[in-house]
């Protein structure tokens, strides 16, 4: 018995050696010695030496870190210690007793080993009872198969060893295909014992070499290894070159012939109901029990049997049988049956209808329900949206789970979610799951999707362990004996990406490190929110093993960015550089309508709608169909699987209807809108309709454009009839020309190609060869062309280029045509620089080829004219002019009847199209626009639309680059086409009708204008040159409609197109910018005001005047306001003009809101009224108000006489003309010069000058008036005063000057006076301050007979001073202060009483009235003044007061003590 454990116990957690007790432990290990010890007893002795049998080394298991068991070993222990106890048996005695001793110990462990056995097997089953779960398991394979490579006749064995509770099915496929042993008697032997399973493949054959898989599966999960056959053949046995599978080949003698009979045709079903699919074959010769390989297909995807189809071979039928319908069905059925000469297909399509809904108007189900990525705690499920919304939008998808081994569904998401892919959350690691999928929309719930496979909730990387590849068991162990490695703290994660990301979930993933030591590595995730630094670990707990990892619970809106560390047990590794930010958000979007939908009719019952593909579609999974009747608006889906290309046949259609079709496209992210609405198509078949051939005839005119070592480029000419349907392609086939005897043709290419040009390959050097074209289309391949001239296989080496080639007929007309062909295929040594045309006429002779263009032209087409011509192209570059092109068939210049051109047409809207229209049409005819002769397939700039016999070309956003010329063909049609150039000077011609189309304007014969009515009324207007009866006006202010109201008064008069809107008055709320918004049909126009600012303002004030104008001649009022004139004797009389006036009607005048006296000088005659001021003073000086009134109401005037310079006139002219000649005369403080006024006012303006320049006064040189006088006064005068003087009266446009010569005699007579004035003036001064501060010093004050010189008083008291005054007539009083007329006030008070006594009066005397005062009274004889000075001084400072300095002061007083005394 051995001491390690069964290899299929090793992984079962109640034998695994960490389960044993410590005592368990040891009491198996002394049972395996002793038993070792038993077993050995029995064999030989060696060399008669010591009895004591061999032991068998001892083994031990090897396990990893995670108590897996990894291997066996053995130890070999040959020691000093072991030697000597062999030594201590040697005596037979001693091993007499020693057999005794372990016979013994043999009894009593053997009754330990049963008690022992006994009570593990009892904790065994009571840990089976209270822990079943955590003994059932997934498959693992302990042993995997491996690839065998044997010779053919061998016979070969896979075997592999699996393990896994309950215990799995273990079933053996080869390249897909379940291995049947029934079906191949003889063949194939599949045996399983102690869960050892194999496989054995007798004599094996060249067919046997394939890829082999097993696949054990349990209520756990589910897993598979692989493992390659190749058989060899010895040389020689075998042709060298093996044929082709389609040829047919004799194997022991026999040619097998397939045919497949009684087909299963185009076949419609509905969700939940079965189908089968069967076809007879029949296989001559008939050999029995011979069984083809027979292989049914979806879509080219090769079907193994399941739950869902069985597949049935009787011998002469094949069947395949659908126990369930789903949509996951639909698709294209090929069956295909292989002998051992070739294989014959046969395919047809199946449709798959919705089931019923439980719920009217409830959405179809999802289908194709996947696990697109499993962790050990989530996994991500993905589905496709159903073709059937039930009427109403999606709302979202419910995702459900079921355990394996349960029935119990349960919902994962409690909201629907319009993304089909969900992470699902919240499982059980280890255990295995399968999902489904439910639609709902507002009507209710679809019926549930098909359930996914099972896939197990697991680590990747324990997956990928599990399925990895082991080490075969080579029956030999390996001992060895190594110092542990020292841990190597790994490197860095390579390419992080986030491979996945959506508002849900976000998927990480990269590469292992390059430095990760001797043991795995582990992985930490960490996130940052983008700008800042924080890191943060996501997996906190345990790291994971695999290289890819979803992050859940994202902030959605927020950015992050990732980086992931590796870790073992030497520590954590460095950062992996972090992934770029991203956006937690679904960053996929719905992809955008398919474009243009085109249905071309196919059979009696079906359609063929092909399709622009949706641009810029990510992760697209494939298109809906959809088709309607002509005027039913009921719509039908044509598949409920999407389809991938953009080409499919649509059928069960209603033969002889119209129908039209629509496609949308759909992703992860949902369905797109719908196409536009292809055009209607008949349902009938397409091909024929009675053409006997459908097929297209040969292509012919073989020629070779380029030839090196090992390749040919050839080209041709189309097939003259194509068949009644559009070429799809063309097959070139090659043989070799062997001393003039061909060989075997050979196809030069497996797929068709759509130009008419093709490069033959794998050709040989300097070989012959021929070459052969056919042409298909939807019906067929057509017969193929005859065989060309015979071309020899060598590099063209010449300098110049090679032949132009596929040269097209465009634009036939009676004096032109267009001429394309493409580039050369060989360049030459030079590129290719310009291209000549030649012509001749069709039936002339070779010599009568001549150039269309003298000059080389770079474009791949020409316009040229003639009659009936045929041409050819050379090409040339610098080295030269090249081979001629083939010659085209003969074209005939002539215009066709019925032949249209292209129209450019710009409509109402202003889009500029060009219109091509062709009467000669067939159902399958196709407008092709191109631009400079290149097909137009960029949509940005154009857009096609074609209804019917009329192509439409529409210029999206024409500019410069939309210059050139333009060209439609219409295919299957005798050439018919048409070209137009679009030119600058065209382009901007357009352009400018395009703008007038749309944006036509109303024309204005005046813009927006304000006028005032009466009453003040404000009327905004314009006119417009002509409207219809439905044109309509919006009024806008400030981008606010008006409308009508009190305030505003609206009117359209539609005959004369005059508009306007009437407002009553206008308040500071009406200052912006009026509009006036005029339509009629599509043209409009606008007219804008802006009544801002000092324009409003005006405006609004004049609007206000006009109002209460209106109001006030409704009554007494003005028709000439107050104003004056002056008379020659300078009296002012001030008048108005007065109307409307009645008896009642009063008129008073007022000055300065003072009623002026009905006596004084007022008049009314002729409606006018007056007021007379004779004599005008600056006295008379005020504002002036009439006022008209009675029971009508009231007007008044006022007349502002405060600063007339129309007074100053007549006034100014009157003084000047009154003035003396200026005299001199000498003061006690210079010499004056003056002049006397007899008129003199304040309006008069003097000024005076010294030698002929204007004065600029100082405190020695000043100037005044005192009455009529005008002086001007030198103080102090020197020798530097002498010259000419003069006073200069001025009214500002001119005046009189008087002037006085001051010097010689006349100055020094003045000066002499002045000196001896002075003298007397400063002993009067000083009698005058001793008799002033006298009476200061004593407390009051004397004046006797008049008015003194100088008054001093102290600040604060009160000044009152009297003077007689005589004169008859009663003279004016005026009194002056600094020459300057003052008025009576509270604080200065005049009066004048009697006509005798004039008082002057200051209540509160304080600094600023200190100055030189004057008293001036005049009458018609004459006029006389009085002056006095008054000075105000302050208690405190009385020195300052006077003038004087303390020791001055002092000496003032003795004096006048000394006075006193003496008086």
């Amino acid at each position: 018995m051995s001491g390690s454990l069964p290899f299929y116990q090793k992984h079962h957690r109640h034998y695994d050696r960490g389960y044993r007790s410590k005592e368990t432990e040891s009491k198996l290990s002394q049972y395996q010695s002793s038993s070792r010890y038993a077993a050995g007893s029995s064999t030989s002795r060696s060399r008669g030496l010591s009895p004591i049998p061999k032991r068998a080394k001892p083994t031990y298991l090897a396990v990893d870190r995670e108590n897996q068991i990894i291997g066996y070993v053995v130890l070999d222990l040959q020691d000093s210690a072991y030697m000597a106890r062999r030594d201590m048996f040697t005596s037979g005695l001693e091993m007499e007793r020693s057999e005794q001793i372990s016979r013994k110990e043999v009894m009593r462990e053997s009754a330990e080993r049963i008690s022992q056995n006994k009570r593990i097997h009892e904790h065994e089953e009571h840990f089976k009872r209270m822990n079943e779960d955590s003994l059932m398991h997934a498959p693992e394979f302990v042993i995997k198969p491996r690839s065998h490579t044997v010779w053919e006749k061998q016979c070969v064995r896979l075997h592999c060893t699996v393990s896994g509770w309950p215990d799995p099915r273990v079933v053996w496929y080869k390249n897909n295909v379940a291995v049947d042993p029934l079906a191949n008697p003889g063949k194939y032997k599949v045996e399983s014992r102690y869960n050892v399973h194999s496989l054995e493949i007798n004599r094996c054959d060249f067919d046997d070499t394939a890829q082999y898989r097993v696949s054990a599966m349990n209520s756990k999960g589910e897993l598979s290894a692989f493992a390659s056959v190749v058989v060899k053949r010895f040389k020689g046995e075998v042709d060298e070159f093996l044929p082709a599978p389609r040829r047919k080949l004799s194997e022991y003698g026999i040619t097998f012939q397939t045919h497949i009979v009684d087909k299963f045709g185009v076949s419609f079903g509905r969700e939940g109901e079965t189908m089968s699919l069967g076809c007879t074959v029949v296989i001559y010769p008939a050999l029995h029990r011979y069984q083809p390989e027979v292989q049914w297909y979806r879509d080219d995807v090769l079907l193994s049997p399941s739950k869902w189809h069985h597949m049935h071979w009787s011998g002469d039928r094949a069947t395949l049988t659908f126990t369930h319908l789903n949509k996951e069905d639909e698709g294209l059925y090929t069956l295909r049956v292989t002998t051992k000469s070739g294989y014959e297909t046969y395919s047809a399509y199946v449709f798959v209808r919705d089931a019923d809904a439980e719920v009217e108007g409830a959405p179809g189900a999802p289908l194709d329900v996947r696990c697109l990525d499993a962790n050990k705690d989530y996994i991500i499920v993905t589905w496709k949206q159903p073709a059937v919304d039930g009427g109403n939008s999606i709302l979202g998808y419910f995702v459900d789970r079921c355990e394996i081994g349960t029935t119990h569904w349960i919902q994962c998401n409690d909201t629907p979610v319009k993304f089909a892919r969900f992470p699902v959350t919240g499982l059980v690691e280890g255990r295995s799951y399968i999902f489904r999928v439910r639609a709902v929309n507002k009507s209710g719930m679809s019926h549930p999707s098909r359930v996914s496979e099972p896939v197990a909730a697991m680590d990747p990387a324990d997956r990928a362990r599990m399925r990895g590849t082991s080490a075969p068991w080579t029956g030999q162990i390996i001992v060895t004996e190594e110092e542990p490695a020292e841990g190597v703290v790994p490197g860095q994660p390579l390419e992080l990406q986030v491979t996945e990301a959506t508002k849900n979930y976000v998927v990480l993933s990269w590469k292992p490190p390059g430095e990760k030591g001797l043991e795995g590595v582990m992985y930490y995730v960490e996130k940052c929110v983008s700008g800042t630094d924080s890191w943060q670990r996501v997996n906190t707990e345990i790291p994971v093993k695999s290289p890819r990892f979803a992050l859940f619970d994202l902030a959605e809106g927020k950015s992050y960015r990732f980086r992931v560390r590796c870790c073992n047990s030497a520590g954590v590794g460095e950062p992996s550089d972090p992934t770029e930010a991203t956006t937690v958000g679904d960053k996929l979007d719905i992809p955008s309508a398919p474009g243009k939908v085109v249905p071309t009719r196919n059979t009696d019952t079906s359609v063929v709608v092909s399709w622009e593909a949706s641009r810029d579609a990510k992760e697209l999974i494939g298109y809906y169909i959809e088709g309607s009747i002509v005027g039913s608006q009921v719509w039908e889906p044509c598949n409920n699987k999407p389809v991938n290309a953009t080409r499919f046949i649509c059928h069960g259609l209603i033969t002889g209807e119209k129908y039209v079709f629509r496609v949308r496209a759909v992703n992860a992210a949902g369905l797109s809108q719908f196409s536009q609405e292809s055009e209607p198509v008949e349902v009938k078949a397409a091909i024929g309709g009675g053409i006997p051939h459908a097929s297209p005839a040969p292509p012919y005119g073989i020629t070779v454009l380029e030839c090196v070592r090992d390749s040919m480029v050839l080209a041709w000419k189309q097939p003259t009839f194509i068949g009644g349907a559009d070429i799809t392609g063309y097959f070139v086939d090659y043989r070799e020309i062997i001393d003039g005897v061909p060989g075997k043709w050979h196809e030069a290419n497996i797929k068709a190609v759509s130009e008419r040009a093709y490069r033959v390959s794998d050709l040989k050097e300097n070989r012959k060869y021929q070459f052969q074209v056919r042409a298909a289309n939807m019906a067929g391949v057509g017969i193929p062309s005859l065989p060309s001239d015979t071309f020899l296989c060598e590099e063209w080496t010449i300098a110049v280029p090679g032949p132009p080639h596929d040269l097209q007929i465009r634009d036939v007309r009676n004096d032109s045509l267009v001429l394309l062909w493409k580039p050369p295929v060989y360049q030459g040594r030079n590129p290719v620089n310009g291209y000549y045309v030649d012509i001749k006429e069709a039936d002339a002779p070779e010599e009568a080829w001549r150039g269309v263009n003298n000059k080389a032209t770079e474009t791949t087409y020409i316009k040229v004219g003639g009659e009936s011509y045929v041409f050819r192209v050379r090409a040339q570059n610098k080295a030269g002019v090249g081979k001629t092109s083939d010659v085209t068939e003969p074209v005939p210049a002539l215009t066709k009847p019925g032949t249209k051109e292209i129209v450019v047409d710009v409509d109402d809207n202003g889009v500029i199209s060009l219109n091509f229209e062709c009467g000669d049409l067939i159902p399958d005819s196709k407008f092709v626009w191109s631009k400079n002769y290149e097909e137009i397939t960029d949509p940005s700039r154009l857009t096609i639309e074609t209804k019917g016999n009329k192509s439409k070309a529409v210029f999206n956003t024409p500019a410069e680059e939309d210059i050139g010329i333009y060209s439609c063909l219409v295919t299957h049609t005798d050439g018919a086409s048409a070209s137009y150039t679009l030119s600058e000077e065209e382009l901007k011609r357009l352009l400018e009708i395009s703008h007038d189309h749309k944006f036509p304007i109303i024309p204005l014969k005046s813009e927006l204008a304000v006028e005032l009515l009466e009453k003040g009324r404000v009327r905004f207007w314009l006119q417009a040159e002509k409207m219809s009866a439905n044109g309509k006006v919006d009024y806008v202010f400030n981008d606010n409609v008006l409308s009508q109201g009190e305030k505003y008064k609206m009117n359209f008069d539609k005959n004369t197109g005059v508009i306007e809107m009437i407002m009553e008055s206008l308040t500071p709320a009406d200052e912006g910018t009026f509009t006036f918004q005029l339509q009629d049909g599509k043209a409009t126009n606008q007219s804008s005001l802006v009544l801002i600012g000092e324009v409003f303002k005006g405006l609004q004030k004049e609007s206000e005047f006009q109002r209460k104008e209106w109001f006030r001649k409704q009554g007494p009022h003005f028709i000439e306001y107050l104003s004056y004139e002056v008379t020659p004797e300078c009296c002012v009389i001030l008048k108005c003009k007065v109307g409307n006036m009645k008896k009642e009607t009063s008129a008073l005048w007022y000055k300065d809101g003072h009623q002026i006296k009905a006596d004084e000088h007022l008049g009314f005659t002729e409606g006018v009224l007056k007021l007379e001021i004779a004599q005008i003073t600056t006295k008379d000086s005020g504002v002036y108000e009439v006022v008209l009134k009675d029971d009508r109401g009231k007007d008044t005037s006022t007349l502002n006489l405060t600063n007339q310079s129309n007074l100053k006139k007549p006034r100014i002219n009157k003084a000047t003309n009154s003035s003396t000649p200026l005299k001199i005369t000498s003061t006690d403080e210079g010499i004056r010069l003056y002049t006397f006024v007899s008129y003199y006012n304040d309006l008069l303006q003097v000024t005076w000058h010294y030698k002929d320049s204007a004065i600029a006064f100082s405190d020695r040189i000043k100037s005044g008036v005192v009455g009529e006088q005008l002086w001007l006064q030198i103080k102090e005068p020197t020798e530097k005063d002498m010259g000419k003087y003069a006073i200069e009266f001025n009214d500002g446009k001119g005046g009189l000057r008087r002037s006085v010569e001051l010097s010689g005699q006349a100055f020094d007579d003045a000066f002499a006076e002045f000196k001896r004035l002075n003298v007397l003036e400063i002993k009067n001064v000083f009698m005058v301050i001793i008799k002033v501060n006298y009476d200061v010093l004593s407390g009051r004050a004397r004046v006797a007979g008049g008015l003194p010189d100088v008054v001093t008083i102290q600040e604060g008291k009160a000044l009152n001073l009297t003077c007689n005054i005589s004169g008859d007539p009663v003279p004016e009083v005026t009194w002056l202060k600094n020459d300057r007329e003052i008025t009576s006030d509270d604080h200065c008070i005049l009066k004048f009483e009697s006509g005798k006594f004039a008082s002057f009066t200051i209540t509160g005397v304080n600094t600023s009235d200190s100055g030189k005062y004057s008293i001036l009274v005049k009458n018609k004889y004459g006029t006389e003044s009085g002056d006095f000075t008054v000075s105000v001084f302050i208690p405190e400072d009385v020195g300052e007061t006077l003038g004087m300095d303390k020791n001055k002061l002092e000496d003032v007083l003795d004096v006048l003590c000394r006075l006193k005394t003496y008086i």
